[in-house]
């Protein structure tokens, strides 16, 4: 077991095995592929939506307050190994959310009622444009930003320092937008529907 849990990639391969099992318990026997397809994007789905929210919230509780508490020699580590990485799987993970939650809503057939606000959809409607316009920063603001601040692009101390500060800015708005993102897609599925 330790070999599994001591590398990412094989401790992720096991979660897939676990749940194909949990899968073949749950729906031996009654397996309805229409639905199902629906429940799968909406699993994938809330999935990228915990590793992105879940970066997010990492950046805005923990990284940024702490920053400044870290010692000038240490902090290297963090803009050249951890903030990379971090910002890799943040973005994609921003990419993947957006997709499988267009999907889901595409294949129960309520996409464009959603994007339009129509009677019934309001609330998630609501729900998946706070989401684009997240993704959106995230792609086309922060992402640029912390490239330049973390010395990824070439750009002098003065560039750095203010696309630092821009990067950051639009990491705390997403941060703001997730509440009321995160309250409308749980009250979509509570019937709350608007």
């Amino acid at each position: 077991m330790g070999k599994i849990l001591e590398n990412l990639h094989r401790t992720l391969a096991a979660g897939i095995v676990l749940t194909i099992i949990v899968f073949l318990i749950i729906n031996l026997g009654n397996f309805d592929p229409g639905s199902y397809f629906a429940f799968l994007f909406r699993w994938i789905h809330v999935w990228f939506g915990i590793l992105w929210i879940g970066l997010l919230y990492y950046f805005n509780f923990v990284q940024i307050p702490s920053m400044p508490k870290i010692p000038d020699e240490h902090k290297p580590a963090i803009g050249k190994v951890i903030a990379p990485t971090a910002l890799f799987f943040f973005r994609w993970a921003a990419l993947g959310t957006v997709v499988f939650g267009l999907l889901t809503a595409m294949h129960l057939g309520y996409l464009i009622e959603a994007l339009t606000f129509q009677p019934g959809f309001l609330t998630i409607g609501i729900g998946m444009w706070l989401a684009l316009i997240m993704a959106f920063n995230v792609w086309f603001v922060i992402w640029p930003n912390q490239k330049k601040a973390l010395g990824l692009v070439e750009a002098d101390a003065d560039t750095k320092k203010k696309a630092a500060r821009t990067a950051m800015l639009f990491s705390r708005t997403n941060t703001m937008l997730s509440l009321p993102m995160l309250y409308c897609m749980v009250a979509y599925q509570q019937g709350y529907t608007g």
